[in-house]
């Protein structure tokens, strides 16, 4: 079918909540490239939203899951488990770095990973509060929306949101929030709204995702866990988006020191099929009762041979060195247009978890939000794809599939810079 006829049909019986603005209809992709149903080439820079780290149907991965469907699709692991499951608990409890030792449950998506450790944690603590910060994303169901830093448009038109979570700044020194000011504001929230005595985990991401691709400083992470410490509050860090080699290391929550006591983890963590786990301290993780946890999918026997296979092409192709790589040749060239446009500014990377953003002036640092919108919409008619993020919607986020080859890579920066000198950037 055409792109035309597909749209035809999306129109007619895809909700319209749910219902994609792009008229393109992916076809066939290999590493960071996709053809859509019309044959026209695009080069991807999104990565499905960091889900590709390792590029699309890496040769690897698509022959463990095919290997997987000749032996077994679905029992559920809670009615019979098997190899695949019990396997990946042990790979991600190995390299996982939370406090103690370590135990694994598996779910279907970055959402089902954050409600579970939510769970876990009011379990473990027998307290209720969530703190989560200004800016984050943490999913689509109720509790995620209500833990969520953005209301529009995760949260608008579903009315009240589950309570009992609460909100802290976060750190973003370029738009006037400093550390010390979030650090003042978290424990302005612990005296005002969630007192330690009732407050089960504080919950960030160490790396901004859909808020701008902020990082937290060291520091800011270390004194975060050390008020956790001194509270008896559990520290949980998203890594849905940051986790598996985007940064430079396996997760960015490595670049500060800390060790939480449960992380979360999806998106690239099995290249494309869905799965997500809740990692934690041991003690922390068997808080809950039997049969308290999991779903009819979790950590489906497909799902876990990919991330299995995961695993073997970071150790066999490096994927962390090309990830720190690949992240200092897209500073290098955001540095340079920061220089030869007006309003591009504030370049930024954690290895390849890389932004920079559209202002209205290097001195005022005042968002530009339609200059984004305009860049990621020209970039789409030029055959690439492109994603603006943040709170203020002015930020570019390159989420290229690490593996990308050079060639392609130059291509589509050529593409973002044709689009900037268009715009009027």
């Amino acid at each position: 079918m055409t792109n035309q006829e597909l749209q035809a049909l999306k129109e007619r019986y895809v909700a319209a909540g749910a219902a994609s603005p792009n008229k393109q209809f992916a076809d066939y992709a290999l590493n960071a490239e996709i053809w859509d149903a019309d044959g026209k080439r695009m080069i991807d820079f999104a990565g499905g939203i960091g889900v590709l780290n390792i590029g699309h149907c890496h040769p690897k991965v698509v022959s463990a899951v095919k290997a997987q469907l000749d032996k077994v699709m679905h029992t559920c692991q809670t009615v019979m488990p098997y190899e695949g499951y019990v396997k990946l608990a042990q790979k991600l409890a190995e390299v996982a770095p939370v406090k103690g030792d370590a135990k694994v449950m598996l779910a279907n998506s970055g959402a089902e990973a954050l409600e579970n450790a939510v769970k876990i944690a009011r379990a473990a603590t027998k307290k209720n509060n969530v703190i989560c910060f200004d800016g984050g994303y943490h999913g689509r169901t109720f509790m995620t929306m209500a833990m969520n830093g953005k209301a529009a448009p995760y949260q608008n038109e579903f009315g009240p949101m589950p309570g009992l979570v609460y909100r802290a700044p976060y750190p973003v020194p370029y738009h006037g929030v400093s550390e010390e000011e979030a650090l003042r504001g978290l424990r302005m929230t612990m005296k005002s709204d969630s007192p330690a005595g009732d407050t089960a985990a504080i919950v960030i991401e160490p790396l901004l995702g859909e808020g701008g691709f902020y990082s937290a400083s060291p520091q800011f992470l270390q004194e975060i866990r050390k008020i956790c410490d001194e509270n008896d509050i559990l520290m949980i860090v998203d890594e849905v988006q940051s986790g598996f080699g985007r940064t430079g290391k396996m997760f960015a929550i490595e670049h500060s020191g800390v060790q939480p006591d449960m992380m979360t983890m999806a998106k690239s963590m099995a290249a494309g099929m869905p799965i997500s786990a809740v990692v934690g301290t041991a003690n922390v993780m068997d808080a809950s009762g039997p049969n308290s946890l999991g779903g009819t999918y979790t950590g489906s026997p497909t799902a876990c041979a990919a991330a299995l296979a995961v695993f073997d092409v970071f150790a066999e192709e490096d994927i962390l060195g090309k990830s720190q790589r690949l992240g200092q040749k897209l500073y290098d060239r955001f540095a340079r247009w920061e220089k030869q446009f007006r309003h591009v500014a504030n370049p930024r990377h954690l290895g390849a978890m890389a932004a920079f953003e559209l202002v209205e002036s290097k001195e005022s640092h005042q968002p530009k939000a339609e200059l984004a919108a305009g860049i990621t919409k020209k970039a789409q008619e030029k055959g690439l794809i492109l994603l603006a993020c943040g709170l203020f919607a002015n930020s570019i986020r390159f989420l290229m599939p690490i593996t990308i080859e050079d060639d392609v890579l130059e291509e589509g920066l050529n593409i973002v810079e044709e689009c900037l000198k268009e715009v009027g950037a």
